[in-house]
């Protein structure tokens, strides 16, 4: 394949409009290849063109102290998509005894947010950027989670956890694709390793859930009064001051850039410079990117360009309402052939569901992990009761050590993904088949240790899964489309979170048979992620 290099310190230069193999020289003459993974005609060519020289761009000023705050404040996006999904199984027990309600509907509340959230700031971070959307999520979250804690039924506490989970459901939608539109090409792998902020958030969760929930709780449903249920309002109460926290770093200590990528995709190659040009000085680095290279790579004349982009409006032709960026997508076999099987990994259709409701998609991950999931705390409690020590205490307190577990998983992850002839595809399939494999295993328990023991296993492989494919998937998504592709894959997941608490309202859950479903449907998702037909390793992500 040919070269073509772009020379950053001329403003007259023009590269070659050759898209194909990208060499960077960074250090000591070392080569990164920096390929990206579409052949020519996959997506468009002048955006494509535009990316590889802001690639360029991005790795000659390297992993910086910009990425490194950009890596913990997208993080906290990861930490509140653990922690606000996990909080309606940790509080269940407490909140059905003081308001006495079938308790799957305090879940189906909380995954209908997470719905309409996943919706509107994926889809909405490719029509008016990334900024807005990063910065509203986490406030919509903290806010309504420090209302939440002081609900007076269980009508105004299914409200807020419903639209708190509208700010949750955008965290990882949008944080990944902006952590991949101002990283190196070279460091892609640190999105897998950003799920350890997911585990931490497990962590923190479980942590001040076992002496809150287990010290400020009633102890049945018999004369349950608020005075002696406090435990889960302290838990809210703290989450959401946590969350606001957060927010309050990302908006107001640390200044996100726009996405350049983004901004060459509607059309804004001079703002696209500028953004390039103070992430250099950020980093105490310099680029002598031009906006005539990027409209030379694009084939306009300057001027026509320079005029073209004052008549733009703050909304583009290209960011329309309409189903422009869907249709990018889908735009040859093979790209169609990717997007259709990440969002079939994400969701699958189920004949009866199609029959009552067109069309409908559930998740094979996300059936499997919300099924196991949502029955995990009743799990734990039930089986322990069997065993003879399922008080609260224990129940949480293996929740935490399943917590501490996941940890080390995140960073696993992010090591093998980077190994030759393994990749993004292969620990993906690998993790998938043990965690389905711990899965069965659970039923095997005839003890509360030993059932805490497989679900270690399980807690361990599911960590290094979600890392892959939450990171995966918007690796191979172009920028310019990469949120709605986000948007897809996640909406995809979050209906079967919909629909697994109206099944639990009607399935037996005194059965292992929840169990045996998601352990068959997440070791079939694992063979299916080989048939990806794009490996990002090694790739740079345009």
């Amino acid at each position: 394949m040919a070269n073509y290099k772009v020379d950053f310190t001329s403003k007259d230069s023009s590269p070659s409009r050759d898209l194909s193999v990208t060499n960077l020289s960074i250090g000591h003459g070392q080569k990164v290849a920096l390929d990206d993974l579409y052949e020519d005609g996959t997506v468009d060519q002048v955006y494509q063109a535009k990316a590889r020289i802001l690639n360029n761009s991005i790795q000659e000023i390297g992993m910086g102290k910009y990425q490194i705050y950009l890596f913990c404040c997208a993080g906290f996006g990861w930490f509140a998509d653990s922690v606000w999904p996990l909080i309606t199984g940790l509080i269940l027990t407490p909140v059905i005894n003081e308001f006495k309600f079938d308790g799957p509907f305090l879940s189906l509340a909380a995954n209908i947010g997470l719905f309409v959230g996943a919706v509107i700031w994926s889809f909405g971070c490719d029509i008016w950027g990334r900024r807005w959307s990063f910065n509203l999520t986490l406030l919509i979250a903290g806010v309504f989670g420090l209302a939440a804690g002081g609900s007076q039924n269980f009508v105004t506490l299914a409200s807020l956890i419903a639209t708190l989970g509208v700010g949750v459901g955008g965290n990882l939608p949008v944080d990944s694709a902006v952590f991949l539109d101002l990283v190196p090409g070279t460091h892609q792998y640190l999105l897998t390793v950003m799920s350890v902020w997911w585990c931490l958030g497990q962590l923190v969760v479980s942590l001040l859930a076992w002496p809150l929930i287990a010290n400020f709780s009633c102890a049945s449903s018999t004369n349950c009064t608020r005075s002696e249920n406090m435990g889960w309002r302290y838990l809210l109460f703290i989450l959401g001051a946590l969350t606001l926290l957060l927010w309050g770093i990302r908006f107001f200590v640390f200044k996100l850039f726009e996405s350049p990528r983004f901004l060459v995709g509607i059309g804004k190659d001079a703002e696209a410079v500028e953004v390039i040009r103070m992430l250099a000085e950020y980093n105490s680095k310099t680029s002598n990117l031009t906006v005539d290279q990027l409209v030379n790579a694009g084939g306009m004349n300057p001027e026509k360009a320079r005029v073209a982009q004052n008549e733009r409006r703050v909304l583009s032709a290209s960011s329309s309402l309409g189903w422009d960026h869907v249709k990018a997508l889908f735009k040859t076999r093979k790209l169609a052939f990717s997007t259709s099987l990440l969002i079939f990994l994400w969701g699958k259709p189920f004949r009866w569901l199609i029959i009552r409701v067109s069309s409908l998609c559930t998740g094979i991950i996300g059936l499997a992990s919300t099924l196991y999931n949502s029955f995990l705390p009743f799990l734990l409690e039930s089986r322990g009761n069997a065993y003879g020590d399922g008080s609260l205490y224990i129940t949480y307190r293996n929740t935490f050590i399943l917590s501490v577990i996941g940890v080390p998983g995140a960073f696993l992850a992010g090591w093998a993904v980077e190994l030759p002839y393994i990749g993004r595809k292969g620990t993906l399939a690998i993790s998938s088949g043990l965690t389905g494999a711990f899965l069965f295993a659970t039923t095997t328990a005839r003890s509360s240790n030993a059932l805490l023991g497989w679900n270690c296993g399980y807690t361990f492989f599911s960590n290094i899964m979600y890392g892959v494919l939450y990171a995966i998937s918007p690796e191979v998504f172009p920028a310019k489309d990469r949120g709605t592709g986000n948007g897809l894959v996640f909406s995809a997941t979050r209906v079967f979170s919909i629909l697994a608490p109206i099944i639990a309202l009607y399935a037996n859950l005194e059965t292992a048979t929840p169990v045996y479903i998601s352990g068959a449907l997440i070791i079939f998702a694992g063979f299916l992620a080989l048939l990806l037909p794009y490996e990002p390793r090694g790739k740079a992500s345009i």
